[in-house]
């Protein structure tokens, strides 16, 4: 495993059915001197005591006052992140074997990478909501920023936090995040970190998605009108995330 120092970045909210199972499977492959930042959403459950029952010191519980969604507490877990590299977690997946070496890895070319996932219950990989196909990612991605970002905006580019890992350097790029971002801030980072030429792909399958009725990102198809709202909303970002880009390169 690389030698760079690893945070994973978790945002809990009423998750106490499957917590323990994706901290176990996250556990299991970091160091003595990685740490799981995890920011609690003001959860109703038992969530924080089936964190704290696990007695691990790597894990680190911040709790918010009030419910600010999970866009804002996965913005407050990543700057409260000291490691290299910061990997995203959600509370109820499961980490396949391998994940954190191949993603760490991978950053040593990309300040950001977005890796594949499959179905927890069915190891069948996600498809796409536009062509039905399986929907992957590939190295084959890398560098064709006008083809990724047509993708995002499309709605037909498989980009999922809990697949992302980020390099320290990338931060000062992705946060604060946008003060109107209130969803989709795996799709903001895509969209930073392409607009950055930073973005890379990793094939490997990282993490096992668990489909419930309670997940943050719902798997049903959106209306129109919210569809169209999430269109305009990304397109925006491109342009914060250009802005952002531009006042990067001034500075260097």
């Amino acid at each position: 495993m690389s030698a760079s120092r690893v945070s994973v970045c978790m945002a809990t909210y009423n998750g106490s059915r499957y917590v323990a199972a994706q901290l176990a499977s996250i556990l299991a492959q970091l160091g003595p001197d990685n740490e799981i930042v995890v920011v609690d959403d003001a959860s109703a459950d038992a969530t924080v005591d089936e964190i704290e029952a696990i007695g691990d010191p790597r894990i680190v519980v911040h709790r918010n006052q009030a419910n600010r969604g999970y866009v804002r507490s996965f913005e407050r877990a990543i700057g409260l992140a000291t490691g290299d590299v910061v990997l995203l977690s959600d509370q109820d997946d499961l980490w396949t074997d391998g994940r954190l070496e191949a993603l760490v890895a991978a950053t040593d070319a990309h300040a950001v990478v977005a890796s594949n996932l499959r179905l927890l219950d069915s190891g069948e990989p996600l498809r796409s909501p536009l062509t039905g196909r399986p929907w992957l990612l590939s190295p084959s991605d890398d560098g064709r920023r006008v083809r990724n970002e047509l993708r995002i905006l499309a709605g037909d580019a498989p980009y999922f936090g809990c697949a992302m890992a980020l390099r320290r350097d990338a931060l000062a790029l992705v946060l604060p995040f946008p003060t109107y971002l209130r969803e989709s801030h795996d799709l903001w980072i895509a969209t930073a970190a392409n607009a950055a030429g930073l973005l890379g792909h990793v094939e490997k399958v990282s993490v096992l998605r668990r489909v419930h009725d309670a997940n943050a990102s719902s798997s049903r198809p959106r209306g129109v009108s919210a569809a169209l709202r999430s269109r305009l909303l990304l397109i925006r970002l491109w342009r914060e995330a250009r802005r952002r880009t531009a006042q990067r390169r001034r500075r260097a």
